[in-house]
């Protein structure tokens, strides 16, 4: 997490930008092992004092860009009904996760992060999004389960497949995940 609070639009929000811009694209020309702070420093057009004071090291800014990365750019899809809905929130999730971008995403997420920080954003990015799919259903007259109980029973296992159990991980997961959540037939 950064050290410093950003203002939406001040100085410390351009730098910012600017930094995970420079983050992304060079990644994506040289590879992640090729990163150095000057490297993103010179393409960021800031000093690498800028970035030391604000992220502290390079596991620390790519810690932050990852996070940044992990965040849904759009609300969970409404396809009518709570089983659809979490069943293909959950899919997405699942294959979005468990490509080797977003496995990187995960990993430089947590690694830079000793006190935690990001894991608990990370981890409100997925309340967040099952909270829209739950007040829909309600909004319908579905019963639903609480988001505690949704976490607890898709995403936990599912992100524990990703990082520590791969092999065979499939939508049908997903699926019967979601499954045993609501029931086969839905609530």
């Amino acid at each position: 997490m950064s050290r410093q609070m950003v203002r939406p639009g001040g100085r410390s929000a351009r730098v910012q930008a600017s930094v995970h811009a420079a983050v992304r694209e060079l990644v994506s020309e040289l590879g992640r092992d090729a990163l150095t702070v000057p490297l993103v420093a010179q393409r960021a057009g800031v000093t690498p004092s800028t970035i030391y004071r604000r992220w502290g090291d390079l596991r620390e800014l790519l810690s932050d860009v990852a996070v940044e990365r992990l965040r849904p750019d759009t609300a969970p899809g409404d396809h009518g009904a709570l089983s659809s809905d979490l069943t293909a929130w959950a899919e997405q999730f699942l294959d979005e996760m468990s490509s080797p971008t977003g496995r990187a995403h995960i990993r430089d997420a947590l690694l830079g992060d000793p006190d935690g920080g990001n894991a608990g954003r990370c981890s409100a990015y997925a309340a967040g999004q099952i909270d829209v799919i739950l007040t829909r259903a309600t909004e319908r007259g579905e019963n639903t389960p609480d988001v505690e109980t949704v976490v607890d029973h898709v995403v936990a296992p599912l992100m524990y497949r990703i990082l520590f159990r791969p092999d065979g991980l499939d939508a049908a997961y997903a699926r019967r995940l979601v499954e045993g959540v609501l029931g086969p037939a839905g609530r």
